[in-house]
């Protein structure tokens, strides 16, 4: 418990605006400020750094940069990330991976994190910035308690910035499902010229679920599982789908949301695998952009064979048809669009953007139109 209570000390530092920037280069500083702008783009980074930072701390003798237990003279920051920094990151809200930083590709390499490592961080400026900051910790001497500090403080700063308030509904009289089927696709369609809107179709279709397991006698006794994040890698999240819908302990149905990607032969198979494993009884397939011509008779073969072998039977579809299908059995709409509302409002992987878009969509159903 000593990393946690720690990495919990320095936070309540940063939110109490204790400052060590003067003891620290201005370029530092810089080096800094990119992570923390990109930390919820980056966050295997941003929370590998956390974690390296915390254990050179309690342990400064060694050398950080050997971050495997596998490497000459190195130790697990893998176990030590999983069991105490990640969870306590969630703990006190800022970003985190969801087991761990180092289930990312790019940071899970097994070399040293010294300036000339090959790992592809995609983002050349945040690699050469987290390369730089375990460089001035390891071979300069400085102090991480104080990179620490100023990394909090300027995520929680970022943080600030991008609260958005949702604007509640003031008319829901005027609510149909031509309105609310329009607002989404120009939602979905928008172009955000950032991460994180690829999450709002799949957070309209778990406000969904939320009504007709409810609602639909065929989802009587199901449970629908907590979403988790969207940005995590299959193997990571260890999940069949974006959507999960549970039946006596069983995976029942699953349902897996591309925005911006054709649904082609390859999400099949990987869909097909997921079946195998999980064995669900319907697994649906949505996309915004719709299906790979090309791949059309190969998707319809697997969606055969899978039907035949496995008695899975998989749906594709695009988003907004199902959406407005589905707007057509539930009983209030108004219910949905606050769930749709609270949602967006609680997401911690979408931007301020989305939820600025979002209002300047709705101005227009606010003033009865």
């Amino acid at each position: 418990m000593k990393y946690k209570k720690l990495l919990i000390s320095i936070y309540n530092e940063a939110v109490n605006n204790k400052s060590y920037s003067t003891k620290l280069t201005q370029e530092i500083l810089e080096y800094i400020d990119t992570i923390a702008n990109k930390c919820f783009n980056q966050k295997g980074v941003f929370t590998v750094l956390v974690t390296l930072s915390i254990y050179k701390i309690q342990h400064p003798k060694q050398d950080i940069r050997i971050h495997q237990a596998q490497l000459k003279n190195g130790f697990s920051g893998r176990s030590i990330d999983a069991k105490y920094i990640t969870p306590t990151l969630k703990e006190i809200g800022l970003p985190s991976m969801a087991e761990s930083g180092w289930l990312t590709r790019s940071l899970e390499q097994p070399y040293p994190y010294t300036l000339d490592y090959n790992g592809k961080i995609n983002n050349k400026e945040v690699k050469k910035a987290f390369l730089e900051l375990i460089h001035s910790i390891e071979v300069e001497n400085i102090n991480p308690k104080f990179i620490l500090f100023e990394l909090f403080k300027q995520v929680i700063k970022v943080q600030k910035e991008d609260i958005v308030e949702i604007q509640p509904l003031e008319n829901p009289e005027f609510l149909t499902i031509s309105k609310i089927v329009n607002l989404l696709d120009m939602q979905f369609s928008f172009n955000y010229k950032t991460f994180g809107g690829s999450k709002l179709p799949v957070l309209a279709f778990y406000s969904i679920y939320q009504i007709i397991i409810k609602e639909i006698s065929r989802y009587s006794g199901c449970i629908l599982k907590n979403l988790g994040s969207h940005t995590a890698s299959d193997r990571t999240s260890k999940s069949a789908g974006d959507i999960e819908i549970f039946k006596n302990n069983e995976l029942f149905e699953a349902i897996e949301i591309k925005l911006d990607k054709f649904i082609d032969a390859n999400i099949l198979r990987i869909v097909k695998q997921k079946i195998i494993k999980y064995n669900p009884q319907r697994y649906y397939i949505l996309s915004y952009v719709g299906i790979k011509k090309e791949d059309g008779k190969i998707i319809y073969e697997i969606i055969q064979e899978v039907k035949n072998k496995h008695g899975c039977q998989i749906i594709i579809n695009g988003i907004i048809p199902t959406l407005k299908y589905y707007m057509r059995l539930i009983s209030d709409l108004e219910v949905f669009y606050n769930s749709y509302l609270k949602l967006i409002n609680a997401d911690k992987e979408l931007k301020s953007i989305h939820k600025q878009h979002w209002n300047k969509l709705t101005r227009g159903l606010n003033n009865g139109l």
